[in-house]
């Protein structure tokens, strides 16, 4: 592997390890804090920015993006995503270890199979360069078939019948989001298209979608399940990543037969990580429930899972936060 590449994958661990512990901060404060409502972007983004929790985390992730944008120009933009996917295997630590927040056993199966699917990339990933030539037609069309995507997860938060999957519907978006601003970002920093490729329209689409994903993501962290939602999101924009990478970009599948089908494990073990992490319907319904009737608690041996979004209110109002 290519000392510039190595360089690049460290840089991606060290994102996955700054976007996880930002995502739990930002949770920490967001659900103390009003409703984020886009059709009040600065009263909302205000009012989250006065959290301390929410700002320690927003520069904490804000650290990781530096990190993130140094892996994205070092290393192949499918290999980077793909190591800042594995890293979410640290959410879960992070989560029980220092947030007190239970992790369910499916969970721990979807993270462990994201941890596994990264080793094999790892270990398929011999000759991969990093490839920087696009064309500027298949990476607009590329992001504005992604901006659609994001928008119709936006548009099934009107649907009431999916009421209890709003949440992590709006994680979903904000990561595909969070993805077009990669590709954008992989656009601008190859360089191969001079003054082009920096003021492209992707530049606007890049900051665009960026801003979108922040309130996105905000108010995703106030009404779903924090392990859920942050692994949603972070997955949502490394698959499209990977893709993008893959079809933009030219990154390598693989060089050998064994290399092409070990990284296509890899990929759907990825996949189907991404389909267990959330937390179960019925169980996020039962949450509903509870927050809809706050005159008569659940009892002790009936509590909400932990990251949702009652108990994390009545925990930050208990520390003062």
């Amino acid at each position: 592997m290519h000392a510039r590449v190595l360089v690049g994958l460290v840089l991606a661990l060290a994102c996955a390890a700054g976007a996880s512990l930002g995502g739990l901060w930002k949770m920490k404060g967001a659900v103390a804090t009003r409703d984020v409502d886009i059709r009040h972007p600065w009263e909302s983004a205000v009012a989250l920015f006065r959290s301390k929790w929410f700002v320690i985390g927003w520069i904490t992730a804000a650290v990781a993006w530096l990190l993130h944008v140094g892996a994205l120009a070092l290393a192949p933009l499918s290999l980077g995503q793909a190591v800042i996917s594995g890293g979410i295997v640290l959410l879960g630590l992070f989560a029980e270890r220092f947030f007190d927040l239970d992790v369910t056993r499916r969970q721990w199966v979807g993270l462990g199979l994201l941890g596994l699917g990264m080793v094999v990339l790892g270990v398929t990933a011999h000759g991969d360069k990093n490839h920087a030539s696009y064309g500027v037609l298949p990476v607009l069309a590329f992001e504005i078939g992604a901006l659609a995507l994001g928008a119709g997860f936006i548009l099934c938060c009107r649907s009431g019948r999916l009421s209890s999957q709003h949440g992590l519907f709006l994680g979903i978006a904000g990561g595909i989001f969070f993805g077009i601003s990669d590709i954008s970002i992989k656009a601008v920093s190859g360089g191969s298209h001079g003054v082009l490729g920096a003021l492209g329209p992707w530049t606007f689409i890049g900051i665009l979608t960026a801003v979108a994903a922040f309130f996105a993501t905000s108010r995703s962290l106030q009404i779903g399940n924090a392990i859920a939602v942050i692994a949603a999101t972070a997955s949502a924009a490394n698959v499209l990543g990977i893709i993008g990478g893959i079809v933009l970009f030219g990154d390598q599948v693989g060089s050998d037969p064994l290399t092409v089908l070990g990284r296509f494990a890899a990929f759907a073990l990825v996949v189907l990580a991404v389909a267990l992490v959330p937390a179960p319907v019925r169980a996020h319904e039962a949450v509903q429930d509870d927050s809809s009737e706050p005159e008569s608690p659940p009892a002790k041996d009936e509590a909400s899972p932990a990251g949702a979004p009652g108990r994390l209110v009545e925990a930050a109002e208990a520390s003062g936060h």
